[in-house]
Parts: structure tokens; C-alpha cells; sequence
């Protein structure tokens, strides 16, 4: 189900807040911009998929279609989960509010 929170895209303190801690926890006003960016409808939503174990992720698309395959983004490999997750935030981030972040 898709939230009705709407995200402030000037609220760069809560962006600032998740790129210090991606992992939590978070205030209670950058969890709700956490559960909004996850409840996107499925297709294109960015998500990761652990390759290996608590050492590598791999950036991917779902399709939003049962039975089609998600998409690897293969040149977007993270051997941090904390830079895997401030990319999937980034990416989420604009494709809700329409603006990127330009904070790296």
C-alpha cells in the first residue's frame, strides 16, 4: 500500500540525518520519509540484492510485473551497506520528490 506522507524535498536536515546514519535509527520525522521512499509501488523501485553475505550488494529495478525478473544494475556493486543504502535513498528520493540530491 502506498503512503499519503508527502515528502518536503527542502527538508535537506533529514537527508543530512540519513546520510550520517542510513542504518538507524531515525527520528521520527526521517521514518516516515524512510517508509514512504520503501512503500513506492513496485515497478522500477530501486532495492538491493545481497550477492554475497554481509559483504556485497548489487543495485537493482523490480519489473512490478509477477514472474518478470527484476533488472542488476551490475556497475552498481557496494561492498558497504551503508553506501548501498545512501544510494537507494538517493534514487528513491528522486523519484518521489523529483529532486536530486547533491550531497556526496
Amino acid at each position: 500500500m502506498r503512503s499519503h506522507y508527502v515528502i518536503d524535498s527542502t527538508r535537506l536536515d533529514l537527508v543530512r540525518e540519513f546520510k550520517a546514519n542510513p542504518l538507524g535509527p531515525h527520528s521520527a520525522e526521517l521514518q516516515r520519509i524512510v517508509t514512504r521512499l520503501r512503500s513506492e509501488r513496485a515497478a522500477g523501485h530501486y532495492v538491493l540484492v545481497e550477492r554475497v553475505a554481509h559483504r556485497e550488494w548489487v543495485l537493482a529495478q523490480l519489473s512490478g510485473k509477477r514472474g518478470v525478473d527484476l533488472t542488476l544494475m551490475e556497475n552498481q556493486v557496494f561492498t558497504s551497506i551503508e553506501d548501498a543504502e545512501w544510494t537507494v535513498f538517493k534514487l528513491r528520493w528522486q523519484a518521489v520528490t523529483g529532486q536530486a540530491i547533491d550531497m556526496d
